[in-house]
């Protein structure tokens, strides 16, 4: 998986790089500041049915143009291709998000179609280096006519109290990646159409290309719709993307999917992010800041309406841990911690956004599934929650998913039970006593409004599980900080051996639920 991840370092760079695009006035006629070619009829069904066709026939994959230049396009020289806003899709309209693209370079080699679409036909917006700009020595001007894009990124709106010049909302940008800047207006972990085989046992991981995009110019007020044709060795499919700009933005997603090969981990509506370290554990002066990650844990919530919270971790090795549902309601991987003190830093990790996955359709039985990698810097990605349903994912089958991604700053359907803000990791035993071997103290602090609502005198109980190992020490406290409804509940855990522990907590009154489940993997050291 490094290789993919590694792409991080270029897609923090993208969002600060020029891009490309085109000029759209009235119909395909006012796209003619750009180079296009002749129209041809397009629907969404006439994709899926292109994606059906190929997915019988032998994988091409996109495009290669000139290598010997391309692979000259390092960083540095990247990072000087500046595009031309001027030649931005739907700069002057119809559309009311403008659209521009992305250069070829060494970390995005393959050349990506383009098409704009209108009243049912398409049209190829051909490469041309004057959408860009460059230096006169760049070895970018001699790539050839046609060459091709490496993606595409949505501008702000031309009538919005933003600069649509300077600000885009929206990227697609390597293999089948695409992100958000979300309500808080910062970019930070990715969505995928779709993960293939992640850490499984014995098979590399596949990284299909969207390899064609449709950009439909009839928009509506607030939303823009992209369609794309996703193309692996083992993959094709073809995807609808109706992206709404709003406080938060949302995408709604459609997706056929159709197997050349079968697939032994197979990841829908997989999400991608960075965790390194946090309040929980942190090695000592590995860092100068207090935490770094983009999400700080996994938030469940399962068909039965169980509310659950995983914190990630920064695992000793690869792992998975899988969360068996049918029906779910919901997923996410969420960036709780919003207090800019805690990370002291000038990347914003306190506005990263969180994504949430909404099924609009019955998705059945299957789990989600958290895949954690150790990192030892915050420039790979070595987090994925994903999908993976019950069915068999074999060659000649075909899958229809549709969802919703929510990019904001929480869950857009928050619980209404206390919700899991920290967890804490120290020695265990009693402080100013010899501390016993093989004991892990646990700090879990919970904070909402059935703790507030508890009568004075009561104390919520403590509902613990652990896979091995035994709890001592247990109680609960309202923190000491005069915030109303803030508890921490504190244990001991003694357990033997290197093994992983998986761990349950949640906090209850009497018979009544108070908090969310906590949900832990301790790693003993």
């Amino acid at each position: 998986m490094t290789n993919a991840f590694d792409r991080r370092t270029v897609l923090k760079a993208a969002a600060a790089f020029g891009v490309l695009g085109a000029n759209a006035r009235q119909g395909f006629a006012a796209a003619s500041a750009m180079k296009l070619g002749p129209a041809v009829p397009f629907s969404f069904d006439g994709l899926k049915a292109v994606a059906q066709r190929m997915a019988g026939e032998p994988y091409a994959g996109p495009a290669r143009p000139a290598p010997d230049i391309v692979t000259k396009i390092n960083y540095e020289a990247w990072g000087k291709i500046k595009f031309d806003m001027n030649h931005a899709l739907f700069a002057d309209g119809p559309g009311r998000f403008p659209v521009s693209f992305f250069h070829l370079g060494r970390f995005f080699q393959k050349a990506i179609e383009m098409h704009v679409v209108d009243a049912g036909s398409a049209r190829q917006i051909v490469y041309d280096q004057n959408y860009f700009e460059m230096p006169e020595d760049s070895i970018a001007k001699k790539l050839p006519q046609g060459a091709g894009f490496a993606g595409l990124r949505v501008q702000e709106a031309r009538d919005g109290a933003l600069d649509w010049r300077k600000n885009d909302w929206v990227a697609f940008l390597g293999a089948d990646y695409f992100r958000s800047i979300g309500e808080l207006h910062q970019y930070g972990l990715s969505a995928r159409a779709v993960a293939l085989d992640v850490a499984a046992a014995g098979k590399p991981e596949e990284f299909p290309d969207f390899t064609k995009f449709y950009i439909d110019q009839a928009e509506t007020r607030d939303s823009l719709t992209i369609y794309a044709l996703l193309e692996g060795p083992s993959i094709v499919g073809a995807c609808r993307f109706v992206l709404t700009r709003g406080k938060s933005v949302i995408m709604d997603i459609d997706q056929t999917l159709f197997l050349r090969a079968g697939i032994a981990r197979f990841g829908l509506a997989p999400l991608t992010s960075m965790y390194w370290f946090s309040e929980t554990e942190k090695e000592t002066g590995i860092d100068w800041r207090p935490e770094v990650h983009d999400s700080d844990g996994l938030a469940l919530w399962m068909g039965n309406g169980e509310r659950a919270w995983r914190p990630l971790n920064n695992a000793p090795r690869i792992l998975t841990s899988s969360f068996a549902d049918e029906n779910p309601r919901g997923f996410g991987l969420l960036q709780r911690d919003r207090a800019f003190d805690h990370y002291q830093d000038g990347v914003y990790y306190d506005r990263r956004p969180s994504l949430w996955v909404e099924p609009k359709n019955a998705w059945g039985k299957g789990a989600v599934q958290l895949v954690e990698i150790p990192t030892d810097d915050e420039i790979h990605d070595n987090i994925v929650a994903m999908w993976v349903p019950e069915k068999p994912a074999v060659a000649g089958s075909s899958f229809e998913l549709s969802y919703r991604l929510t990019w904001a700053a929480d869950e857009p359907y928050p619980t209404d039970l206390a919700r899991c803000i920290a967890t804490r990791l120290g020695n265990g035993g009693q402080p100013g006593r010899p501390r016993p071997k093989g004991v892990r103290k646990f700090m879990v602090e919970f904070k909402g409004p059935p703790l507030e609502s508890l009568p004075f005198g009561v104390k919520p109980e403590a509902v613990l599980w652990a896979s091995r190992g035994t709890f001592s020490y247990i109680y609960t406290e309202a923190v000491p900080n005069d915030v109303p409804g803030h508890w921490r509940a504190q244990f001991d855990l003694t357990v033997a051996g290197a093994d992983p522990v998986e761990m349950r907590l949640y906090l209850r009154a009497g018979d009544k639920t108070l908090s969310e489940t906590w949900l832990y993997q301790y790693h003993p050291f």
